[in-house]
Parts: structure tokens; sequence; C-alpha cells
């Protein structure tokens, strides 16, 4: 039987801590979805326990032994993996699209290694956007990438068109408010220029929605072509448009314990 303790809402200092982690962490750690997706889906009421349907986000368990999801039992935590998939234009960053686009999964299908597990993208590129997605199957590693608090750096090239002057990128590292939107710090440098043709880098931390696009087209140019060369300590490099490659593990654990840091017991 496994022991199912509520967080206590106000512990006094002398109370003992309960053993083990939230069941949204946990899942998560299990690659089924990210703390937050994991969170909806106990409100959806597709989590269980033992048959019990789960009530609260904010309970303590010290593993996942009886613990289902849509009445299928779930396996222990596997080891966090991490693919670098270079993303073609034309795809969206969802798992299904009802109006019958197609989406990143349709491209990995035949991409990803066989022995791949569940995999789910660190942020999001835009329909349009090509170049480096990160996939994981390990839901924590995924949300502490992805916080803008971790301000993990990603690297955009812009193909765009107009007229702009290195002075006027350099001002981006003020950052810039559009439409009520603030957009913190940003690198912005001139690769190279011809005509009013540019080819600008770009390296920022936060990864809002649309963020490159919405400021360059702010300052008056046309994006013709983004693609997303950088994430973290992770490139592109020379993959080839639709293709995966696994990074090490021993990269991914280095990496996975110096962005995320335990909370004390």
């Amino acid at each position: 039987m496994v022991k199912i303790t509520p967080t206590p809402a106000a512990p006094k200092s002398d109370d003992t801590r309960p053993e083990g982690h939230r069941i949204a962490k946990l899942l998560a750690r299990a690659g089924i979805a990210s703390r937050r997706e994991v969170e909806r889906m106990i409100e959806d009421g597709r989590v269980a326990i033992e048959g019990k349907v789960l009530e609260t986000a904010a309970t303590i368990i010290p593993d996942l032994t009886g613990v289902t999801v849509d009445g299928k039992p779930v396996g222990k935590p596997a080891p966090a993996r991490l693919f670098c998939f270079h993303k073609p234009p034309g795809l969206l960053t969802a798992e299904r699209d009802f109006s019958g686009r197609r989406t990143i999964y349709d491209a990995l299908v035949n991409a990803m290694p066989k022995d791949a597990p569940r995999v789910m993208p660190v942020g999001r590129l835009d329909l349009n956007t090509e170049g480096l997605l990160l996939m994981t199957n390990d839901g924590a590693l995924k949300r502490a990438m992805e916080l803008p608090s971790s301000e993990v750096p990603r690297t955009y090239r812009a193909r765009a068109f107009g007229d702009i002057t290195q002075s006027q990128l350099d001002d981006l590292m003020h950052g810039i408010t559009i439409e009520g939107v603030r957009y913190g710090q940003i690198n912005a440098n001139m690769e190279r220029s011809s005509g009013r043709n540019k080819w600008i880098e770009m390296t920022l931390t936060e990864g809002k929605n649309r963020e490159v696009r919405n400021v360059l087209e702010h300052l008056g140019l046309q994006v013709s072509r983004l693609m997303r060369t950088t994430y973290g300590p992770f490139t592109l490099g020379d993959l080839k448009r639709g293709m995966v490659s696994e990074v090490t593990q021993i990269e991914v654990e280095r990496y996975r314990k110096q962005l995320i840091r335990e909370p004390r017991k």
C-alpha cells in the first residue's frame, strides 16, 4: 500500500517533513509531461493511485508505485535523455493539430532512434521558424530550461529586408517595449549586409512568443527566414533538416545537475 501524504497547508516549525516528493515532480521526471501539464491532468481526474483518482497535486509520495495515468501504470523514471532536432519550417510544435496541419511528431516518427522514449519539446518554434528544437523525456529538465529565471541563452539567425544599423541593434541590449510587452536584453549583431538584405544574429534568454520576429518587425524589417542555432550549450551544427542527434548521457546529466537545484529536505 502506497502512503499518500497531503502537503500540510501551514507546517509548524517542529513538524516532521513528509518523505518523498510531490507527485507532479515524479511524473515530470518520468517523462509523462511537464509539472504544469501534470497538474492539469490531475485536475481533469486522469491520475490515480491504486485505483483512487487523485484530487490534488499537493500530494507527497515516495515513488510511482501504484500510480496510473489514463488507467495505464507509470513505470519507473527513465534516465533523462535529450535530443537535438533540426525542425524544418512548416511544422507545428504541437502533438497534434485538429485542422490537419503537420506537426514535429510527424517528422520525428522516422527520425528518432527506435529505443527513444516519449519526448516533449523544450520551448517552441513557430510554424515558419526552423532550426534547433530540443526534445526530452524529462519534464523537470524541460521546465528548468524554459523558465526565464534560468536565463538559458538562445541564439537565432534572421534573414531580413530593410534598413537597420548596428547602433540600432546595440540599443536592444537595454531591452525594448512593443505594444505593452517588455522584451529583455538582446545581443544583436549584423552578420552581413548586401544592399537592404541583412543577416542578423540575436541571442536572448527570455524566449517570449515570436520575440525575434516581433522585435525585428518593430524595427522596420521584414523577416524572410528565421533559424535557431543554439539553445544553452547545445548547437545545431551541421545537423540536416528533419534529422535528430542525441546528446550523450554524460553531457545531459552534467547539464541537468548544473541547471536544476534540488530543494533541501
